[in-house]
């Protein structure tokens, strides 16, 4: 009979407590409580992080995990908000108001250096903010007024994309932003609005959304600066959903179906992971597919923040079943 020493090289110790710092794939008997465990990667898991000051959804957001930016959305009390958040791994605090209040906004960049366009006050608008990390400052318009766009990039090389207008009506229009002015990119295979992005902005990905009639896409799109091509499909169609990450290494999360269903793209396809505990629609998102950030959105509406990370790793006890 073949050993586990002679298929992993290692013995089982017998310990009287678990190791304070084990390593992936150890594996050691607990005298003290008469069972074998061992250390293993869970892969993706979601766990509670602190609430936003603020409940909303609608809401854009720019960053990492630990070092976000949380801005705009709709409250059902108060209406489109203006306020801005921000989150250092435990708790948010209030940053710089936008000058101007709306939901649906586009949003990408860093804590200390995001970009906030378009969103819906009353009607669908062009305005472009700016943020230094303490107060927003007004930036070149879109050419073409929308809500639900989905963004990548940074501030100064920023790509926004698709998104609507009240009635509704459904764009593909790209734009592209230098950090002074937006100028026509090419437009998506696919026109929708609310659906999820990340990247770039020479290289994004946009992936779901609400498309004509209504439909929940589960169309996945990349783009090299130019123009947009068409990969392999979300498994879950949804609009609603969030984005995390780069096109070669993405996180999709959330949306208005799939129970809070997480996706990761490795550039070529999607694999399921471990879905968030509450299930939400146009929530805000940042971060990388490794270390992503959730927070906001609706239905019902919620401050609640979840972090990501992948790989995980926990001690578990071995059994026979």
């Amino acid at each position: 009979m073949t050993t586990f020493k002679e298929i992993s090289g290692q013995l089982i110790r017998t310990l009287s407590s678990d190791p304070a710092n084990p390593q992936e794939g150890q594996i050691w008997y607990n005298s003290t409580i008469g069972v074998l465990k061992g250390y293993r990667s869970l892969g993706g898991v979601w766990a509670s992080g602190g609430n936003l000051g603020t409940a909303r959804y609608n809401i854009a957001g720019s960053g990492t995990q630990t070092a976000a930016a949380a801005f705009g959305g709709f409250n059902t009390v108060t209406g489109n908000i203006n306020s801005t958040e921000e989150y250092n791994g435990s708790t948010w605090t209030a940053g710089g108001n936008l000058g101007t209040a709306r939901n649906g906004v586009g949003g990408c960049g860093t804590q200390t250096s995001a970009l906030a366009f378009g969103g819906e006050t009353t009607v669908a608008v062009t305005n472009t903010e700016e943020y230094n990390g303490t107060s927003w400052t007004g930036g070149g318009n879109l050419s073409t007024a929308r809500y639900g766009p989905a963004a990548a990039g940074i501030q100064t090389a920023a790509v926004g994309f698709g998104g609507g207008t009240p009635g509704p009506t459904y764009l593909n229009v790209t734009e592209e932003y230098n950090g002074t002015s937006w100028t026509a990119g090419g437009n998506l295979n696919i026109s929708r609005f609310f659906l999820g992005g990340c990247g770039t902005q020479t290289v994004a990905l946009a992936f779901g959304g609400l498309t004509t009639g209504a439909s929940r896409s589960n169309s996945t799109e990349e783009y090299n600066g130019t123009s947009w091509t068409t990969q392999n499909n979300l498994n879950t169609a949804r609009y609603g959903i969030a984005g995390a990450g780069i096109q070669t290494a993405a996180l999709g999360f959330n949306g208005d179906t799939g129970a809070g269903a997480t996706e990761e793209y490795n550039g070529t396809s999607w694999t399921n992971s471990t879905s968030m505990s509450i299930t939400r629609r146009t929530l805000g998102g940042a971060g990388t597919q490794a270390s992503a950030l959730g927070f906001g959105g609706t239905s019902p509406i919620t401050a609640a923040t979840e972090e990501y990370n992948d790989p995980t790793f926990a001690t578990k006890t071995i059994t026979t079943s």
